[in-house]
This record gives structure tokens, C-alpha cells and sequence, in this order.
């Protein structure tokens, strides 16, 4: 199995990517009128300071730009998977876990940034490059 072992930076990239596109995906709109100002108003519908928007518009955008990039991995993870715990708790909790609008996929994304933070980017990434921990299979000695 160590064969596949080598294969870890492939599966750290297609996690990468996949969360880093569909946090773009569901944050684009909030870039583009009146998308934000909509979300603003959404966030303090849900009992929350109206501004906790510019963080969540944030996480998404720049976040998943930086997780395709394999920059700032471990700590963008850590700003989306808070992100989709509020999005859990407040917007799909109460609609269970496979019904409509429940959170079976804000969860699986929640998972896959979880993952993220403890095992880091990979090799295929820029954090590689920076020498910063990019979660690269370590051999035994």
C-alpha cells in the first residue's frame, strides 16, 4: 500500500479543489449587486451582526481562491469549516440531516475542510513551495 501512499498529494489537491470551487461558487454572488447587500441583510436575520457577512463573503471568495492555490491551507480551513458550523447551526439544523435544505452538504463540506486543517495542503501546492507544512508524506525510517 505504500505505493498509494505516493498518491496522497492527488487526493490533498482534489479535495483542495473541489471545496476551493464550490466556496467560490456559492460566494460569487455575494459579490455582485445586490448579493451582498442580501447576504448582509440574511446574516442579520439570523441574529447576527450584519458586517459577520464581510467574514463569510471572505471565507468563500478569497478563502476558496486560496485553497485552489494550496496557500494559507490549514488556516483558510479553519475559517470555512467555522463558517459552515454557523451555516449548519443557524440556517440547516433545524431541517435534519436529509431533508430539504438539511445539512447533509454543508456537513460533507465542513468534513472535507476539517481534513484540511490537520493534514495541509500537500505537495501539490504553494505551501509546499513556502516550506510551511504542506502535509506531505513523510517516510519511515
Amino acid at each position: 500500500m505504500r505505493y498509494l501512499d505516493r498518491l496522497q498529494p492527488l487526493g490533498l489537491l482534489a479535495l483542495r479543489l473541489v471545496l476551493g470551487i464550490i466556496m467560490i461558487a456559492h460566494g460569487y454572488t455575494k459579490l455582485t449587486p445586490p448579493g451582498f447587500h442580501q447576504h448582509a441583510n440574511f446574516v442579520g436575520h439570523l441574529e447576527m451582526p450584519w458586517w459577520f457577512a464581510f467574514f463569510s463573503t471572505a471565507a468563500e471568495n478569497l478563502g476558496g481562491t486560496l485553497l485552489i492555490l494550496g496557500l494559507f491551507t490549514r488556516f483558510v480551513s479553519l475559517a470555512i469549516f467555522a463558517e459552515l458550523l454557523v451555516i449548519i447551526t443557524k440556517v440547516h439544523w433545524k431541517n435534519g440531516l436529509l431533508a430539504e435544505h438539511g445539512y447533509q452538504f454543508p456537513l460533507a463540506l465542513a468534513a472535507i475542510a476539517f481534513a484540511l486543517i490537520f493534514l495541509g495542503a500537500g505537495a501539490m501546492s504553494f505551501d509546499a513551495l513556502r516550506g510551511s507544512g504542506g502535509g506531505a508524506v513523510r517516510k519511515k525510517s
